[in-house]
């Protein structure tokens, strides 16, 4: 069994539970309001910003040409994504702040890349391609009319060749990574991309939460 399909069985109640969430619920039938949406659009922006970085460095980790060109490649859509949903979805970007689960998790990926194995940052960065793509899927089939959907237009996106195209890519290096490397290392994938995970199911809890700084 290769390391994704092992890591995606382990990990099969957190992607569950995502889907049950009230924000993904609602996202998925037009009820979710407007303000949590917005909420979920600025920390997203705000991720993505940091996330870039993440897999900036991972380019330079990388000792395969073609990985070094993928992250690098992703790190630069990921700032254009992170700049169009500035533009679109916020209008006061100066005022939005990173919540505790979005600084915690773009803090939690940076931390794998300083922790001397490539393969353990790989999973790390796994979960936000691979549930983001099985969310956009499951809110697809579900969605129904786009055209009258609340959100058809931002679900729309999902649809998205050459995400998904990112995303077996992403996948392809992870599995060749687990290959080469010793059982231990390969344990530290799986609590890095359960970590990731379990990071992905908060960070839309905060949004329908749209959580705030304690004090």
């Amino acid at each position: 069994m290769t390391f994704t399909l092992d890591t995606w069985e382990r990990s099969r109640a957190i992607r569950t539970a995502i889907d049950e969430l009230p924000f993904v619920r609602g996202l998925g039938d037009g009820t979710l309001d407007r303000e949590r949406f917005t909420y979920y659009m600025a920390q997203d922006a705000l991720y993505l910003a940091d996330y870039a970085r993440v897999l900036a460095t991972l380019a330079g980790q990388a000792t395969d040409p073609d990985d070094t060109t993928f992250w690098a490649d992703s790190a630069r859509t990921a700032v254009a994504v992170e700049r169009e949903l500035h533009g679109a979805h916020v209008q006061d970007f100066a005022a939005v702040t990173r919540s505790p689960t979005c600084l915690a998790y773009t803090s939690y990926l940076a931390s794998l890349t300083t922790q001397g194995s490539y393969a353990v940052a790989v999973a790390g960065v796994l979960p936000c391609y691979w549930i983001y793509q099985d969310v956009g899927d499951a809110l697809l089939r579900s969605a129904g009319d786009l055209t009258t959907h609340a959100y058809g237009d931002w679900i729309g996106t999902y649809a998205d060749e050459a995400f998904a195209a990112s995303v077996a890519t992403a996948k392809a290096i992870a599995d060749r990574c687990a290959e080469g490397a010793c059982a231990e290392t390969v344990e530290r994938m799986h609590v890095a991309y359960a970590t990731a995970s379990r990071y992905e199911w908060m960070f839309w809890d905060a949004a329908w939460r749209q959580e705030t700084w304690p004090v």
